[in-house]
């Protein structure tokens, strides 16, 4: 299997600085560098096909519809004005092609759009509006059968909540934090993450790692890391999904890319505005894990763009990792495929700094 989504390094570019009042406080606020809070950028993205030769060939590819959690999306122009269809797929929305020919051809399939975003936090970090993991068991049975599962391949187990390593790793962590509050718990299961498994692209094996192998290898890439931190959510019935779209950033010539990226959501009830489920940012990559944590969960930055949240089945998380979902050509025909994501027009709209409050509340100003 084709691998999409992770292999980047995400800047750190944020200082810690400390605010110290004119008299000594246990726990001072924390404010950390201003970095933009609202973009607004044009994004074209999908993949450039050629056909050469004088067979027959079919070409079907889905393309996801991106998504923000605060701001607008707006199309463009499709790239590909033939052969197509709107639709839904495990719940996202999609434009589909199908296309069938025998001439040699070049067909540019995907999107072009507007997109103007910002920074969404949960606020509180203590979790007082959560609800206990039994809360979630007894209110979302629904959800509990939903996004507490094995999802897997053939040949692969990607999440893994069954695994007896990862049930003990999170048993451990529950017991140790001696609270049942579902937000709580999440915030531990992310603490051990960003203490025991590191961050690490493995641009040279492209298919994606099952949560057991990472676990068993200490670091992973996005992928790898949304996977294991996704299965140690839900082997203490916490329901957790995984997220695919892409991360905006800045090269160090000043280039603005758009990078495929993974990240994950929690379902602890009340917090933000989600319908109870927090955006966590597995592949964050800071020094010290108040800063992961303050900075990364229960946080989706400006610069994440939103293309599939999986609903939980096998089919969708398959889906997710796949590009071109389906080519077949006669012998005498040759196609070649290159994903693009382009991106222009880009503003920086608001820029603010993040503060964390003596009483562990967050906010930007």
């Amino acid at each position: 299997m084709k691998k999409h989504t992770g292999s980047f390094f995400i800047p750190c570019i944020l200082v810690l600085v400390v605010v110290l009042s004119g008299c000594e406080m246990i726990f001072p606020p924390i404010t950390y560098e201003a970095t933009p809070t609202r973009i607004s950028y044009d994004l074209s993205y999908g993949y450039r096909v050629n056909t050469t030769g004088t067979g027959r060939y079919e070409i079907t590819y889905v393309c996801d519809t991106p998504e923000v959690l605060i701001g607008t999306t707006t199309y463009s122009s499709i790239l590909y004005n033939n052969e197509y269809q709107t639709g839904t797929l495990f719940n996202n929305t999609i434009i589909h092609w199908n296309i069938s020919g025998k001439n040699p051809k070049t067909f540019e399939l995907g999107i072009t759009t507007k997109i103007n975003t910002a920074s969404y936090l949960v606020a509180d970090l203590n979790g007082e509006d959560a609800l206990t993991i039994r809360q979630i068991t007894e209110r979302y049975p629904e959800l509990i059968t939903q996004y507490t599962q094995l999802q897997a391949n053939e040949t692969i187990r990607f999440i893994d909540p069954y695994n007896p390593d990862i049930t003990t790793i999170a048993n451990t962590v529950y017991e140790n934090g001696k609270t049942n509050n579902s937000f709580m718990v999440a915030k531990s299961l992310f603490s051990w993450l960003k203490q025991n498994i590191a961050y690490q692209v493995h641009p040279d094996e492209r298919v994606v790692r099952s949560a057991a192998v990472t676990l068993y290898n200490k670091q992973g890439d996005c992928d790898d890391l949304s996977f294991l931190y996704i299965s140690l959510c839900r082997a203490l019935d916490i329901p957790a999904r995984f997220i695919r779209g892409y991360l905006i950033t800045e090269d160090m010539n000043g280039s603005i890319t758009a990078t495929p990226h993974a990240w994950t959501e929690v379902f602890v009830g009340q917090p933000g505005t989600l319908k109870g489920w927090i955006p966590v940012e597995c592949a964050c990559c800071t020094n010290s894990i108040v800063t992961d944590i303050n900075q990364n969960f229960g946080v989706e930055s400006a610069f994440h763009l939103r293309l599939f949240t999986d609903d939980g089945s096998n089919a969708s998380l398959i889906s997710s990792l796949s590009g071109i979902s389906y080519v077949t050509h006669e012998p005498n025909t040759s196609i070649t495929l290159q994903s693009f994501a382009e991106i222009k027009n880009y503003q920086e709209l608001e820029s603010k700094k993040l503060v964390i409050t003596e009483k562990n509340n967050r906010y930007y100003e």
